[in-house]
């Protein structure tokens, strides 16, 4: 007598059985990863099996690290930092991506942090650098753990790993306010556009992208004081867009008597950007993108 069959696996080109099935209104459609049938079949029935129990007996499905961290990224694709993210989950994931929730702690980690310290080629990674996607680990884990559920309601993780981060107290040097004399050697160094942007930058405290897209609408007058303000509005995209402004929220910039003179110097240089770089070409306005450049 003939073997009986498995309905539900389908032959690619490449030869691979794929699950294309229907069972209990759900469909299941999924590579097995074999070409052998026998093999297929054997994947098929586990698989079935492990429906039946999620559906019959509650049983929890258990979700991968990948499935998780590609949530992350749909979910918060609006935050001003997910490119940010998606660079770090994209690093991680040879590392965890297959791995199980539960299974993602500090010995699954251990691995991506010795190759990030030391890389085959290039400049090691920074503690810092390192914690930065340790800390995106320990968010999506705490989403799994505390906001999102399956379908019977249930978290996606029941408790979180402690997750240790590096040391950055070992390999940071202490901050501390550099000298005029030390200013003046470094800004000596820089281009003169540079320069004028920087003594700006120290003397306002402003953001990187709020010196470089300054404009000149932005500025508002003080005739009492014989000086002017900058009012940066909430809404201002930085160097990509939704960032800009941190905290959200109109920023008012007072400009002191250096960075006064710094801006009365820029005045009539361009209609729009109060720093800008070179000459305006038939495409409009040219602002200066970035400060920390190869200059």
């Amino acid at each position: 007598m003939a073997r009986k069959t498995i309905t539900g696996l389908q032959k690619q080109p490449n030869g691979i059985w794929k699950i294309d099935k229907i069972y209990k209104g759900e469909r299941i459609q999924e590579s097995t990863g074999t070409c052998d049938r026998e093999e297929a079949e054997q994947y098929l029935i586990h698989l079935l099996e492990k429906k039946r129990n999620e559906k019959v007996y509650g049983v929890r499905q258990v979700k991968i690290w990948r499935e998780a961290a590609t949530k992350f990224l749909l979910d918060f694709k609006d935050q001003p930092s997910i490119r940010l993210s998606a660079l770090y989950l994209e690093q991680l994931d040879p590392y965890i991506g297959d791995l199980p929730l539960p299974f993602v702690d500090d010995d699954a980690l251990a691995p991506y942090i010795h190759d990030r310290q030391n890389p085959a080629t290039g400049k090691p990674a920074s503690p810092r650098t390192i914690n930065i996607a340790l800390e995106r680990v320990i968010r999506v884990l705490n989403l799994c753990a505390r906001k999102w559920r399956d379908d019977q309601k249930r978290p996606w993780l029941d408790t979180v790993p402690m997750i240790t981060k590096l040391n950055e107290k070992k390999a940071s040097r202490k901050p501390y306010p550099i000298s005029w004399d030390e200013q003046s050697a470094l800004f000596a160094e820089l281009p003169d556009h540079l320069q004028r942007m920087a003594l700006y930058k120290v003397n306002t405290g402003c953001r990187e992208q709020e010196v470089c897209k300054l404009r000149w609408d932005w500025e508002i007058a003080v005739p009492e004081l014989n000086t002017s303000v900058f009012l940066i509005p909430d809404g201002f995209g930085g160097r990509h867009e939704k960032s800009g402004v941190k905290n959200g929220e109109d920023r008012l910039v007072v400009l002191n008597d250096v960075a006064k003179r710094v801006i009365d110097g820029q005045r009539g240089m361009h209609p729009v950007w109060v720093f800008p770089y070179g000459q305006p070409d038939d495409y409009g306005p040219t602002p200066v993108h970035r400060m920390n450049d190869s200059a």
